[in-house]
């Protein structure tokens, strides 16, 4: 089960695989940190995840990565 702030308790269908989405600045190749962490979100649905990591941001210098986890990625 996985619990957040805006949606509270759901399930996550075990069809549905874990990535990680990353903001990547295009300039440095680089992912973003704040105190020593990268910016990075962990999600079944990583085109949502872009999607806000991208907002109010310039593409032209901005990416979002994702990367799968688990035993589904290949």
């Amino acid at each position: 089960m996985t619990i957040t702030p805006a949606t509270g308790p759901r399930s996550v269908t075990p069809a549905a695989a874990t990535c990680v989405v990353r903001l990547i600045d295009r300039r440095t190749g680089r992912t973003p940190q704040r105190d020593g962490l990268a910016l990075a979100v962990f999600t079944a649905d990583p085109g949502a995840a872009a999607a806000a990591l991208l907002r109010g941001r310039d593409r032209s210098l901005w990416e979002a990565r994702v990367d799968p986890l688990g035993p589904r990625a290949e």
